[in-house]
């Protein structure tokens, strides 16, 4: 019989890359526990299969101090959902679709084009990008148009910080953004569902807001593939899907730009996209919304079973940026 010296023991002699990360035990913990219990159902083995191949390992570092100006009480959304449970199209429209398939997708090398009405155009390599200001760990809540929330610790600068530096010229009232489309990398892309690439934009004014992050990680670590690697915006006041993933190019523009969901359906996705609890969108409520992780289960298992709590207005930021739209009428410019 063999006796384990304390060296093993310890664990020493056992390659990092033999060491299954503490997130993906707890997932597939939690996974077998609600099995055992038939928690789901047979109906819902598809997703639990799912779930199970989707657990990723943690990134690289990325060092960062909180902005306590920015910090929030309530508690964040476990890295497993974050990463496991989100929209991002260009992988697939399933919500475990882009932990599953977003391996395919190369950040470096990575440029980001600064372009039109600037009087600093510049095509940013994205270490360069990422060295521009001082980044910040930022807690924000996040609020998808399809009623489920989260609170995530983004790392980034305001994006304000690189707006300045390129210089808008007088007649730009617009920031245009536009997301990478290669479908050698991304399976999604030869979906018709959206106008590829995909096309976000903002009033110059709401791009300047403090608020508006310019993100490269989070939870202490570089953006994961399918969370919009390797640079993204992040703007907590608005829905989801405003906030432009793995972005190629900002352009300074003096019209409102098209914008991805806008074109597709207008009746559902507006320009501004605020959080309004006041205004629903045609197939569901936006009143209430149900924080992922909240309950005992997780991702999609979650999303169907965590209590509702009330939406709040600009999704809790209205004391921040409700001064922008002062006099606007914001069901109709919702």
């Amino acid at each position: 019989m063999l006796i384990p010296s304390p060296k093993w023991l310890r664990g020493d002699d056992i390659a990092a890359s033999e060491i299954t990360p503490r997130h993906v035990f707890e997932s597939r913990r939690r996974l077998m526990m609600m099995a055992a219990a038939g928690a789901a159902g047979a109906t819902l083995s598809p997703w639990f299969m799912r779930r199970a191949h989707a657990a990723q390992a943690h990134g690289a570092k990325l060092a960062a101090k909180l902005n306590q100006a920015y910090a929030i009480s309530e508690k964040p959304t476990p890295y497993d959902d974050v990463t496991t449970y989100n929209n991002f199209y260009e992988f697939g429209t399933d919500k475990s679709d882009p932990a599953r398939y977003a391996g395919t997708l190369r950040t470096r090398p990575w440029q980001v084009s600064v372009e039109g009405l600037v009087k600093q155009p510049k095509v940013y390599d994205i270490d360069e990008l990422l060295k521009l200001a001082p980044l910040e760990e930022r807690v924000y809540r996040m609020r998808c148009v399809e009623g489920w929330s989260m609170v995530i610790p983004w790392i980034g600068y305001s994006l304000s910080e690189l707006i300045k530096r390129v210089e808008p010229q007088p007649g730009a009232k617009f920031v245009q953004f536009i997301t990478l489309a290669d479908k050698k990398q991304m399976p999604g892309i030869g979906s018709p569902v959206l106008d590829w690439p995909y096309s976000e934009g903002l009033r110059m004014d709401e791009a300047m807001h403090p608020l508006a992050l310019l993100t490269f990680g989070l939870y202490g670590e570089v953006l994961p593939n399918q969370n919009g690697a390797p640079v993204r915006m992040v703007l907590p006041w608005k829905y989801g899907f405003k906030s432009a993933k793995s972005i190629v190019k900002i352009r300074f523009v003096d019209k409102q730009p098209p914008t991805s969901w806008n074109l597709a359906a207008a009746n559902e996705y507006g320009f501004y996209s605020n959080v309004n609890p006041d205004v629903d969108h045609p197939r569901w409520s936006q009143a209430t919304e149900r924080r992922i992780g909240e309950d005992k289960g997780s991702g999609g298992f979650a999303a169907l079973f965590a209590p509702k709590r009330k939406t709040l207005p600009f999704n809790g930021y209205g004391q921040q940026v409700a001064s922008l739209y002062a006099g606007m009428d914001l069901k109709k410019n919702f």
